[in-house]
């Protein structure tokens, strides 16, 4: 949802804002709407070679489960500076081959996007630096392996899951999706 230029941030909070705004209903009336504002969401698909990589990982309140690597956006921080850092910071890895796969927009009354990447071919450059929040095991999968831990009910990111979901119903979209992932696929 984007949050019209004439609202008013009535709440700054660590994560999100309150924003609200008078607006004109069909009977001619007005009533105050509101909605959130929160920073972008960077999620990245690494790959090494024919090898995809997830996060299995664990926060404070929040049970153990499958993620892709990521995090969110700084103040002032491009999409791609933001996938860059975070793959280092929870993976200790670069690469110098990133695309960015799509974007999608939460569905309700959040201002929010997530950016989806793929960074192939990454190599180990660091040990990770782990948030203090933040217990992550960097994990290997096949394409059809990957296939299975985004489908699960164990995976957190429902839209990017939703979405993939969808692409193994057209043979032609799943195989294009795994040559854009893998670099053996993309001769």
């Amino acid at each position: 949802m984007k949050i019209p230029a004439k609202a008013t941030r009535v709440f700054k909070g660590t994560i999100f804002d309150v924003y609200q705004w008078e607006q004109e209903l069909y009977d001619g009336s007005f009533a105050t709407f509101e909605a959130l504002r929160r920073p972008s969401t960077i999620q990245i698909i690494p790959t090494v070679g024919n090898t995809i990589l997830l996060s299995y990982e664990e926060q404070p309140g929040k049970p153990l489960r499958h993620s892709f690597l990521g995090g969110r956006q700084e103040e002032g921080e491009e999409p791609l500076a933001t996938a860059k850092r975070e793959l280092h910071e929870e993976a200790g890895m670069v690469s110098s081959d990133w695309e960015l796969i799509r974007t999608f927009e939460f569905d309700g009354k959040i201002d929010w996007i997530t950016y989806l990447f793929v960074a192939r071919n990454c190599v180990k450059e660091a040990e990770p630096h782990l948030d203090p929040g933040e217990k992550i095991q960097v994990q290997s999968y096949s394409f059809e392996e990957f296939l299975d831990v985004v489908s699960s009910e164990t995976f957190w990111g429902k839209m990017l899951s939703d979405w993939l979901f969808r692409l193994q119903h057209d043979p032609q979209k799943l195989a294009d999706f795994k040559r854009t992932l893998l670099a053996s696929d993309r001769t």
